[in-house]
């Protein structure tokens, strides 16, 4: 599922990311959704998010349970 939808995206979630850093090289990042921090409804570039990690980026990818 693609990430640009912020109703695709919930707590818990398992994505992929792409930090603000490796945006360039498109380097993924996963883990599991801690809070959304995107307040509109879709982004082109994808909802940004922060992982339980602390990472924050935009999803790339929501990895299917």
């Amino acid at each position: 599922m693609d990430g640009r939808s912020r109703k695709n995206i919930n707590i818990g979630d398992e994505v992929e990311i792409v930090q603000k850093h490796h945006q360039r090289t498109g380097e993924l990042t996963d883990g599991f959704v801690k809070r959304i921090l995107t307040k509109s409804p879709n982004h082109p570039h994808g909802i940004k998010v922060m992982l339980e990690t602390g990472e924050v980026g935009r999803v790339k990818r929501i990895i299917p349970e």
